[in-house]
């Protein structure tokens, strides 16, 4: 199918010349110490002073020759899952909320550790999750072990890939190692999982953002690009001004990335937003935001880069109509725009609160989206002359084995949480609400959840891991969940 393009060849040259223009003058920020040597030692005039590197394009160019243009996320049993690269679409559960919506009392409280694993087990089951995420801060666990351990909750309870990030550098290093304790090959070879990596806008790869690349490029685990311009606030308040900031952003860390270990896998990415000025807020659910991520998705495919954006979340604050408008339109254009990882189901509040009912909601949504995707095609030699040479004028097109042997595949069918009864059979259920219904298929689908463990051996070697970084962060003890 036709994927959409949101930008003419020429805005599009246009925005990678500037790009180039801005790594030029002013230059970006960078502030990890090893990071600013590698650019200088490759020709990049670095202010040390000010923590300032101007890059040449031609510095920038060489870093986006080893980039690989694709790569494979693996399953715990070594299976490839998730393509990143061409046009393929993936989703993942939003990654680091910190609030969760309360299916009893409909309030926004914070997270816990159980509520994360409610959601894990209920992406597990849904096909629509190529990959799991490490969606929710832990508010019972301490902050100093926070990002590990929510990744070790999610390696003992998914075999999918995931989409995680860390905290702070002290604890990359371990959640490094868990990913290759859990997941068996070297991630170089299979790689499990991909991390997020945030600079800080405008133009500023910060020591934390820097370092990881460095030593993320280094362990040959795939990074994923977050570039965050709010288009009016930390970023030009036109669409393609914040996509130029993007692309000069995402260029600096593809330079240093692959400047401490050339091939390793990066990903195009983004958590992009327009700035609304009437309530100081950032719109994931508008329209102009699914275009930014859109059009910077296009300079990255120009590139030929795997790509990656925030869509399928929303601004409000319940199940209600505003929510699923936002959540369905903005995954739509990622997929039409052929983004291979979209993260943002199951997010409400400007990605602040994970919502597991909404989380079901969403996967229903992604279903038809994929079911798009597919496009249609031919059943045979003749699509529909032969049916006409059978029946004639009489419409008995249910009695044909056609029918029975196609309608599936033909039509995507929604689970009963989507209402497509009569009127009457609605009644008779009791009317329920779309709220009722999801709390209803997230019981189902966690009552078909089974966990299947890992080796005795590393489920004690990855429990290790997660001790000793609490020793060392100076925390008594955190919760062992089997």
């Amino acid at each position: 199918m036709r994927r959409i393009e949101i930008l003419s060849a020429e805005i599009r040259e246009q925005i990678v010349s500037e790009a180039f223009d801005l790594l030029r003058d002013p230059g970006m920020r960078v502030g990890h110490e090893e990071a600013r040597a590698l650019l200088e030692e490759a020709g990049a005039d670095v202010d040390r002073t000010r923590g300032v590197a101007r890059l040449p394009e031609d510095l920038v160019r060489r870093a986006l020759e080893t980039v690989p243009r694709e790569f494979q996320l693996f399953d715990r049993d070594g299976e490839p899952r998730v393509q990143y690269g061409g046009d393929a679409v993936h989703f993942d559960p939003g990654s680091s909320a910190l609030n969760v919506l309360d299916p009893d009392s409909g309030e926004h409280r914070s997270g816990l550790s159980s509520d994360l694993l409610r959601l894990v087990k209920v992406a597990e089951v849904l096909p629509q999750f190529e990959a799991q995420s490490t969606a929710l801060v832990c508010s019972d666990v301490p902050k100093e072990v926070g990002d590990l351990y929510r990744l070790y909750l999610v390696l003992l309870h998914s075999s999918k890939p995931i989409v995680t990030g860390a905290f702070n550098l002290a604890t990359l290093g371990t959640m490094i190692d868990m990913v290759e304790v859990a997941g068996g090959p070297p991630a170089g070879d299979q790689p499990r999982a991909v991390f997020d990596v945030c600079p800080s806008p405008p133009l500023n790869w910060g020591e934390f953002g820097s370092g990881s690349l460095v030593q993320l490029a280094r362990a040959r685990m795939p990074a994923q690009m977050v570039s965050m311009p709010l288009a009016g606030a930390t970023a030009p308040v036109t669409l393609a001004g914040a996509v130029v900031q993007h692309a000069a952003e995402c260029l600096g860390g593809i330079t240093i990335h692959q400047l401490a270990q050339p091939g390793a896998p990066i990903v195009w990415g983004g958590a992009a937003a327009i700035f609304d000025m009437r309530h100081g807020t950032t719109p994931m659910g508008a329209m102009e935001t699914a275009m930014i991520d859109a059009a910077y998705a296009d300079v990255g495919k120009s590139f030929g880069l795997p790509t990656h954006a925030y869509l399928c979340a929303s601004d409000g604050k319940t199940l209600d109509a505003q929510a699923g408008m936002e959540s369905v339109m903005t995954a739509l254009v990622g997929a039409l725009a052929g983004i291979n990882m979209i993260s943002g189901a199951g997010m409400l509040d400007f990605l602040a609160c994970q919502s597991v009912e909404k989380l079901v909601l969403d996967a229903e949504a992604i279903a038809q989206v994929q079911r798009l995707l597919a496009g249609i095609e031919s059943p045979g030699a003749n699509i529909a002359t032969d049916l006409f040479a059978e029946l004639g004028h009489r419409p008995d097109f249910l009695k044909l084995k056609q029918t029975r042997e196609l309608f599936k595949k033909e039509q995507s069918l929604p689970s009963a949480l989507i209402d497509r009864g009569s009127l009457g059979a609605w009644q008779n259920a009791g009317c329920k609400p779309v709220e009722t219904r999801a709390r209803e298929r997230v019981e189902e689908l966690l009552d078909q959840y089974e966990r299947k463990p890992l080796a005795p051996e590393v489920e004690e070697e990855l429990w290790k891991l997660v001790e000793r970084a609490a020793r060392n962060a100076g925390v008594d003890s955190v919760p062992r969940y089997a």
